[in-house]
This record gives C-alpha cells, sequence and structure tokens, in this order.
C-alpha cells in the first residue's frame, strides 16, 4: 500500500518510520527543506530511541520529499500528522491541518483515505471531509478518518509498534476496511467507532493522565505539610488495579507537546460549549503552580539568587527527548537569570535545542560533575539516569554548599541520609546534614 504522511514532527515521522516497518511503501512529505535534507542523509531531525535505526533498516520502503503534489497524486491513504499548537486563547491552531487539505484537494487523482493523526477538537474530521469535498478539483472519491495517536515522546516507537489500541473513527465499512489493511500487520486490538468518539477518546485520554499527575502533585505537596511520604502512599494506591501504577509519579508538573495544550484545549471546547470542566481546570492551574515548586524552596535557603553560582540537571520536560516544550527549566531558568544567578547547566541532549534560546546566558557543561562544581545550590529538573546514577557524595565533595532541590525523586532517602547535605524532594521530608 502505498502511504504519504504528511509532517515530520514526532507524530508524523514516528508513524511513517513505523508502517515501513510492517511492509507499507511510506512517503513523508514536509514543507521544511532542511528537515527533508536531514532525513535523506539518514538522520532523524528529532531525538527518539529507536527511530534512527529504523530508518535505515527500511531505507528501501521510505521517502523523504518536499514534492506534495506527486506524493498525493499517487497516496492510496495519507495521514494527516502536523502540529496543532495552542492558541493564546487556549484552543487548537488548525491552520497547519488546513493547509494540507488544501493541498490533497487540489492534487489527488484517484480515491483516497484521509487519516488525521494530529489531534484536533471534536468534529474537526467531519469539518475537513467537508472542506476535501468542497475544494477536489479531481472527480475522486475522499472519505476522513479520525485515527488519533497515543504517543509518549522517548517510547514513541515502542508506543506504535506494541501499542494497546488502535482507535479508528470511521463513517463507513470501506474506510474501516482500508484501516485495517494498514494496521493489521501489527496485530493490535481495535477500538472501531465514530470520528466524534474517536477524537474524544484522544483527549479524555491525555487530560485523564494529566489529571492523575495533577492529583498526585496536589497529595505530595500535602505529604510534605503533614510528614507523609508520596512515594510510599503512590506504592500503596497503585498495587490497587481500580488505580493503577501509572502516571503516580510526584514531580514539578507535567509539560510536553501534548498534556499542556490538550487540556486546555479540551477546557476551551467545553466552555466554548456552555459547559466547564472543573476538573481539569483544576489540573491546568495545580500544574502551573507545581513548576515553580523548587523556585519556592530555594527562597528558603537565600533570599535572592544575585551572584550565586547555580547548578542545574536536566533541561528536557522529560528524559529520552530533546524536546524543551513545556519543561520546567524554561519557566525557572529566566527567574534565576533574571535576579543575578550564574548558571551551568547539563543535559544529555537537550542543550542544543536551550541553545538556540539561551545561546550565551549560560554556561553548559559536558556532565553532571562539571556542573556541579563550586555551585551555591542545584536545582534538578529532569530525572535522566546521567543524574539519577552519581554518586551521592559528589554533591558534598563538588558544591560550595550542597544544598539539592530535586524536582523528581531521582534518590533513595535512605542513601541520602549517608551523605553531608541538604536535599530537598517532592512529597519527601527533608533531610539535612549539613552541619553534622
Amino acid at each position: 500500500m502505498k502511504i504519504v504522511v504528511a509532517g515530520t514532527g514526532y507524530v508524523g515521522l514516528v508513524t511513517g518510520v513505523c508502517l515501513s516497518e510492517v511492509g507499507h511503501s511510506v512517503t513523508c512529505v514536509d514543507v521544511d527543506e532542511n528537515k527533508i535534507k536531514t532525513l535523506n542523509e539518514g538522520k532523524s531531525p528529532i531525538f527518539e530511541p529507536d527511530l534512527e535505526e529504523l530508518m535505515k533498516k527500511n531505507k528501501e520502503k521510505l521517502t523523504f520529499t518536499l514534492d506534495s503534489k506527486k506524493a498525493y497524486e499517487e497516496a492510496d491513504v495519507i495521514f494527516v500528522g502536523v502540529g496543532t499548537p495552542e492558541k493564546k486563547d487556549g484552543s487548537a491552531n488548525l491552520k497547519y491541518v488546513y493547509e494540507v487539505a488544501k493541498e490533497i484537494a487540489e492534487n489527488v487523482k484517484k480515491d483516497v483515505i484521509v487519516v488525521i493523526k494530529s489531534t484536533v477538537p471534536i468534529g474537526t474530521n467531519k469539518k475537513i471531509e467537508k472542506y476535501l469535498n468542497s475544494n477536489l478539483k479531481n472527480k475522486v472519491r475522499i472519505e476522513v478518518v479520525s485515527n488519533p495517536e497515543f504517543l509518549s515522546q522517548g517510547t514513541a516507537v515502542r508506543d506504535t509498534l506494541h501499542a494497546q489500541r488502535i482507535v479508528i473513527g470511521v463513517n463507513s465499512k470501506f474506510a474501516e476496511k482500508v484501516m485495517k489493511e494498514v494496521y493489521d500487520g501489527l496485530g493490535q486490538p481495535y477500538v472501531i467507532t465514530d470520528r466524534e468518539s474517536a477524537e474524544m477518546i484522544k483527549y479524555a485520554s491525555n487530560d485523564f493522565l494529566a489529571l492523575k499527575i495533577s492529583y498526585m502533585n496536589e497529595i505530595a505537596n500535602l505529604c510534605e505539610i503533614v510528614g507523609a511520604n508520596i512515594q510510599d502512599v503512590a506504592k500503596g494506591m497503585g498495587m490497587d488495579t481500580r488505580i493503577g501504577n501509572k502516571f503516580l509519579n510526584a514531580g514539578i508538573g507535567y509539560g510536553g507537546s501534548c498534556f499542556p495544550k490538550d487540556t486546555k484545549a479540551l477546557s476551551w471546547l467545553a466552555n466554548f460549549n456552555d459547559y466547564e470542566l472543573k476538573t481539569i481546570k483544576a489540573a491546568i492551574e495545580v500544574n502551573s503552580n507545581q513548576k515553580l515548586k523548587l523556585i519556592k524552596k530555594a527562597r528558603k535557603y537565600y533570599d535572592d539568587f544575585e551572584g550565586l553560582n547555580i547548578a542545574v540537571l536536566g533541561l528536557t520536560f522529560k528524559p529520552n527527548t530533546d524536546d524543551l516544550r513545556e519543561a520546567p527549566s524554561l519557566y525557572n531558568i529566566p527567574i534565576l537569570l533574571d535576579e543575578g544567578a550564574n548558571i551551568k547547566a547539563y543535559d544529555p541532549v537537550g542543550e542544543k535545542n536551550f541553545k538556540k534560546i539561551y545561546p550565551k546566558e549560560i554556561i553548559y557543561c559536558n556532565n553532571v560533575e562539571e556542573t556541579l562544581k563550586n555551585a551555591d545550590i542545584c536545582f534538578i529538573f529532569t530525572e535522566w539516569d546521567e543524574i539519577k546514577n552519581i554518586e551521592l557524595g559528589r554533591y558534598n565533595e563538588l558544591m560550595k554548599t550542597p544544598i539539592v532541590l530535586d524536582g523528581r525523586n531521582c534518590y533513595d532517602l535512605n542513601e541520602v541520609k549517608k551523605v553531608k547535605m541538604v536535599y530537598e524532594s517532592i512529597g519527601r521530608k527533608t533531610i539535612n546534614n549539613i552541619n553534622k
């Protein structure tokens, strides 16, 4: 089957590469000349484990091009995987989806299924189908299918090849049949439904996970006040199969390309329809406050950050990705810089993207030890293995004042107690051995 994927970001590129893995001939289209050049050199423009290896393995079945006209002319199925970024009012920006739809309508020359993989508000698939059929240049049959993605950055390839379910929203048995031909090679269970329900499944799933994270962060904040341990609480909760043990880790808030914009988009959609999703609204507020949790903790040790040497460990919003979208580092570092702090930072893969924002204001280091040297205080924003695996005694040996504020609960408190340091994490007791 000839498949075309519009967009080579996380969703589009991972989808295209994984579909080539199951035997399809895939053409990935983008308007970014540099991206296409990089892809044609066999390199991935994004950091995603296993992705580049699969690209090389399936290079005979993968094509990367700027020529959307030719690609759409020959396609059996077209996947739309372009971004739907957040507007200022919180709603989803569908500009890029409609730009692709316009090109499809102008260029398709045979019957085709158009699959909306991008996360879009409920009702969008229906509107896109109407738009396509109203603007077709050639007499062909065209149907739109909702097929939301459930990828996590850092595990996107695994999430695609070993998905727990494939959600397909269709209006006809023909479209259902075609979509099963696309995915049957993966051997995964299907959820076949109407397009509106498929669109809602995506938002409801992501927002529920955001709710779990925000709830645990609130419980963690209360644990600090009453002297409980959030990790023990999470373990006890997670053993209840009604709750499950996923997304119960407390920290300094969720980030990335999905949860922040999807919670806001669903909240906006509810308000637009004169309904208030109070739980989602609360999750957005909790997450916003949680991102500054370490700054608030730091104020107990220093009135301001003027002239302080600050070590920052982790810049990306999570490990195993170079994505900075909604990362806590982007909320905290500007505050530290504004108050005159001297910042040294380390991230295994996020440095390149962070330098685009702060090319000279920060000293970028090659490892954890170099970052900690002579620091007055340390902030941990991302739980990379390189950070989790450092010998705890190195904090005391390298820092001027071993005050460590851990936003991701990287270390066992029993091990921390053995080290001369101040250690504050999320939802757990403070360890202060600095004067012993």
